[in-house]
């Protein structure tokens, strides 16, 4: 799969990436962007970002949340359309929990095709809603960087240092930068149910707008495994 054309000329990578709670984005996603030197855009991020930043369309959007209304997908899409004219976008990038509706699709689809770009690869991670649980409950984020570790399955060296002891803060920290790791808020069983019934009923027409493009990964899998599937639908670059 190619990378889009912008009007600059340079070829970029522009690639959206799915999967429920659990499903290991944390853990794939930085891959990606380490392999293709993109970053990976997260919808919240990017919109506390501009708001921050008095930008224009930050500004529209504060007004927004201040008078208790939602932000639009307009405005979503425009700081989205900002975000990706910066540097480290020039080869491509990620975009992680958008679009989360059909309305929202056609949207970037439309703001892409203003740049001569599309969308190259949908990249969507699938799990049986039963691991899911099992994933979600020993999960724990390091927030700055959004690397992501399991207790069970993917613990960092901290826990991996304290054989038979039990995943508590004091044990769980970064493997890059030794800072202290987190566990959402909304990470419990609980949650998950509502979770999971939110995103399958809003990702399935996404997948199906975007059907010719779309890559299913078992992400059930070993994680080597599902990197290595991933690897190979990722868009190639002659350079």
């Amino acid at each position: 799969m190619g990378g889009g054309q912008s009007k600059r000329g340079a070829p970029r990578s522009v690639i959206v990436i799915f999967g429920p709670p659990g499903a290991g984005k944390g853990t794939q996603a930085p891959k990606i962007t380490e392999k293709l030197g993109v970053p990976q855009l997260a919808t919240g991020d990017m919109l506390r970002a501009a708001v921050a930043a008095g930008t224009d369309v930050g500004r529209r959007a504060k007004a927004a949340m201040d008078s208790g209304g939602l932000v639009t997908d307009d405005i979503v899409v425009a700081i989205i359309r900002d975000r990706i004219a910066a540097k480290d976008c020039a080869r491509g990038f990620i975009l992680d929990g958008f679009p989360r509706t059909i309305e929202q699709a056609k949207k970037l689809d439309e703001m892409l095709a203003k740049r001569g770009e599309k969308v190259d690869v949908v990249v969507s991670l699938e799990v049986p809603d039963s691991l899911l649980e099992k994933r979600i409950c020993g999960r724990w984020v390091h927030k700055a960087s959004g690397r992501s570790y399991h207790a069970t399955f993917n613990p960092p060296k901290s826990l991996k240092a304290c054989p038979g002891k039990q995943a508590k803060p004091k044990r769980m920290f970064d493997d890059e930068t030794g800072e202290q790791l987190e566990q959402r808020s909304d990470d419990t069983k609980e949650a998950l149910v509502t979770r999971l019934e939110a995103y399958h009923s809003q990702t399935k027409p996404i997948l199906e707008h975007y059907s010719p493009v779309v890559a299913k990964i078992d992400a059930a899998k070993d994680m080597s495994e599902v990197w290595t599937a991933i690897e190979a639908v990722l868009p190639t670059r002659e350079n």
